[in-house]
């Protein structure tokens, strides 16, 4: 039984070594930026212990982003996507670089400066996000067959999400236990190894031709949103998780709940941060062989119910346990939205166009984790922080409920249909 299980077309995709490498570029990546996060956000509480701060760090990063993302899709569509995914990451080096030498004691750059360079570091890596978001969806339809998207899809959040465990934990750790400095020296050592995996990356044809027949590049950015929102099937799954991502995310206000309601400082904080993600990837591997191309609608709209549901709890609990199962649970409910939005926006999507489409969900998901935050840290400050995330929650059980109704082909997709 044993053979059979780890015979099954899950590992299909793993064969393929380009592919290999993208995983592990993701995969340190995503460790390193989600390191630089948690690290980031207790940094700055602990400086001004001001949630509105917490707050700023969402919409400082989410402008760069939003404003570059939909130009990014353009080039993407254009250029080598690799080579704009490798250029970019030379972005995030430099921020880290910059957070390790604001570190270093001796220089007393918080005296000096007050937090502006932190803020300067939040909106490289905006501008990194905008451009490496949509160009990691249309490189990773170029290394895998259409056949294969599905299960790429899997492997590639259940990759993600083992970053994101890994990343928080390492860097509350690391923080908690070295120092600051310590800390942000190791977010940039991971930046550096995640370079030298993309650079690793030799894929046969990583530039799509495209004939622009006169078109200016705002006729194809436009071109781009026409198609997103012409198909409901899109439309549907990017705003249903922007809206949930948008009110129900607790995740900025984390540092707050871990110094003040729970009571667990940086290295507790760095646990709640990898919590969704532990529930990811229990849910990922499930998927890889059982993947949701069946009733997937329904499971879409179920899951980010759930994913609304958990923040409640979150909210209400004041034990430290029951608050990371509501957060790994969570993610559990997030996992099954990212594998069918990911698969869906693959399938739908052809080749020549994936770069705009994905920097119109660029803008739709990454911006309504930023956006989400800045409300987040709004909406603590004017309703105190466990009724604003619950408010947050309870808004995306009403999204659930206004997407189910008004959007009959999203509610009724069944992905086995564009096998």
């Amino acid at each position: 039984m044993l053979a059979t299980l780890f015979s099954n077309d899950a590992f299909a995709v793993i064969h393929n070594k380009n592919f290999r490498y993208f995983l592990g570029y993701r995969f340190f990546m995503t460790m390193a930026t989600l390191m630089q996060s948690v690290i980031v956000g207790w940094h700055i509480y602990f400086l001004t212990h001001n949630v509105l701060w917490l707050g700023f760090i969402g919409l400082v990063e989410v402008i760069p982003q939003i404003s570059i993302s939909l130009f990014a899709g353009h080039y993407i569509d254009l250029w080598d996507r690799k080579k704009i995914i490798r250029n970019t990451t030379f972005l995030l080096l430099l921020g880290a670089l910059i957070l390790s030498l604001y570190s270093i004691e001796s220089f007393h750059a918080y005296d000096r400066l007050g937090i502006w360079p932190i803020f300067v570091t939040i909106f490289l890596t905006g501008l990194s996000r905008g451009i490496l978001m949509p160009a990691h969806t249309a490189l990773l339809g170029n290394l895998v067959d259409k056949s294969l998207y599905a299960n790429a899809a899997t492997w590639s959040s259940a990759n993600w999400q083992v970053g994101a465990v890994m990343g928080p934990a390492i860097g509350g750790l690391i923080y908690g236990f070295v120092g600051i400095q310590a800390a942000y020296i190791s977010v940039f050592v991971i930046y550096f190894i995640s370079l030298l995996m993309i650079s690793n990356i030799q894929a046969p044809k990583l530039v799509v031709e495209v004939k622009s027949g006169g078109e200016n590049i705002f006729d194809r950015i436009r071109e781009g949103v026409n198609f997103v929102m012409k198909s409901p099937e899109l439309v549907g799954a990017f705003s249903l998780d922007m809206f949930a991502v948008l009110f129900g995310g607790a995740v900025a206000m984390l540092p707050v709940f871990a110094s003040e309601v729970l009571r667990v400082g940086p290295q507790g904080l760095g646990f709640l941060r990898s919590c969704p993600a532990i529930g990811a990837i229990v849910m990922s591997f499930y998927l890889m062989f059982n993947p949701p191309m069946k009733h997937s609608g329904r499971l879409l709209l179920g899951a980010v119910l759930g994913f609304g549901l958990c923040m409640i709890g979150f909210a209400l609990s004041k034990d430290f346990w029951l608050s990371s199962l509501l957060l790994i649970f969570s993610g559990v409910f997030d996992n099954v939205s990212v594998v069918i939005r990911g698969t869906i926006t693959q399938l739908y999507t052809p080749d020549h166009m994936r770069g705009r489409v994905a920097s119109v969900n660029s803008i739709f998901i990454g911006s309504s984790n930023e956006l989400g935050s800045f409300e987040s840290g709004v909406a603590a400050k004017l309703m105190g922080l466990i009724p604003s995330v619950v408010f947050g929650g309870a808004m995306t059980l009403l999204v659930v409920g206004v997407t189910a109704k008004v959007n009959p082909p999203l509610r009724r997709l069944w992905l086995k249909h564009k096998e």
